[in-house]
């Protein structure tokens, strides 16, 4: 049988604009014996990506090293094409998402099921090459299936934005039934992930958003209270919308622009949960304020496994249904590219070579 060494794949060579992105052949991932090939059936887009192709560090160090080219993408879902010689749970043709990061495996985070806080993990797509491609190999410790009731472009969303989302409220912030949580930035993937588990969860959900279109999505998928943050401070806001009380959780991904409001958006005994700097990473806080009101502020980054896998199941019983904005061909990800920077989207924009025409 014939094995085609080569492979389509969105590629950059040198940091810059959209315009470094090419569409070109490139050839295919060899395994080692614990990995495992996943043809890949769709790849949703990310700010890092946006980062990564821009200016980020990490990227600018491996393209010096001469790796070239990168390929992006942490959000894969797929069939599996091949395993490799040690791998005897996984079978060819399976569908399944990856789990984006790759700890070491060894560290005790790593042994407490924390991998999320292993200090030498690797994230798919960005320390190593992702799912911009036809093909991309990933550890087989990696794998997760996925139900037939899920599609895979319902699955490839689910990594990044659900998972951040889902460790922010259920395991940073231990969101109870009944709380107010204000969501930042609703439009986004992180956000529209946020209200619907916020809303799963039972509590009452204040929402952001630049346009009125943006906040009448947010609506429609049960947001109780909606402002636009160009309109007004969005902490007067909230507090008109309580009494003056504010609400008991803020999820914050926007950093630096937003952080004084959200810090004042917050009740007593309230907790600020952050994954995200966009818009800068230098915060204040009134210190008074922090202790009269026992506030607490809380980073979160990504997830573990095991809240993936509860994910996936929600979603594949229809409990979360992830928001898609628009599903793109792999040669339109500069399109897609634009539609994140530009804030065009209302949830996840997603590559999917399915919708190649040749």
């Amino acid at each position: 049988m014939f094995h085609k060494t080569n492979m389509k794949a969105v590629v950059f060579s040198e940091q810059g604009g959209t315009e470094v992105l090419r569409y070109t052949d490139v050839p295919k991932p060899t395994l080692d014996a614990n990995e495992v090939l996943i043809q890949v059936q769709a790849c949703a887009v990310n700010y890092l990506d946006i980062h990564a192709r821009r200016n980020r560090p990490e990227i600018a160090a491996k393209l010096r090293r001469g790796d070239t080219p990168h390929i992006l993408g942490s959000d894969i879902a797929g069939t599996v094409a091949e395993t490799g010689e040690a791998v005897n749970d996984i079978a060819v043709g399976e569908r399944v998402v990856l789990a984006p990061c790759i700890p070491c495996g060894v560290c005790s985070d790593c042994h407490q099921g924390a991998e999320n806080l292993c200090d030498t993990q690797q994230l798919i797509g960005f320390q190593t090459n992702g799912g911009y491609a036809e093909y991309v190999k990933a550890p087989a410790q990696n794998v997760i299936r996925i139900p037939l009731s899920l599609s895979f472009v319902h699955a490839a969303v689910m990594p990044i934005a659900y998972l951040t989302a889902w460790h922010m409220l259920m395991t940073r912030a231990q969101l109870r039934p009944g709380e107010d949580v204000l969501i930042l930035g609703v439009g986004g993937g992180v956000g529209s992930a946020g209200l619907q588990i916020a809303k799963l969860a039972g509590a009452r959900v204040f929402a952001t958003a630049s346009s009125e279109e943006k906040l009448e999505r947010a609506r429609q998928m049960g947001a109780d209270v909606t402002i636009n943050y160009k309109a007004r401070d969005f902490s007067e806001a909230v507090l008109d919308a309580t009494d003056g009380r504010g609400v008991d959780i803020v999820l914050e991904h926007v950093g630096a622009a937003t952080w004084e409001q959200s810090i004042a958006s917050l009740a007593k005994n309230g907790r600020l949960v952050s994954c995200g700097v966009t818009t800068g990473n230098i915060g204040t806080i009134d210190i008074r304020k922090l202790y009269q009101k026992q506030l607490t502020v809380m980073g979160s980054a990504l997830g573990t496994v095991s809240e993936l896998r509860t994910l996936i199941r929600l979603a594949g019983q229809g409990r979360l249904v992830p928001i898609i904005d628009s599903t793109l061909p792999f040669r339109c990800a500069s399109e897609a590219h634009t539609l994140l920077e530009n804030r065009q989207n209302f949830g996840k924009v997603c590559l999917c070579p399915a919708t190649e025409k040749s």
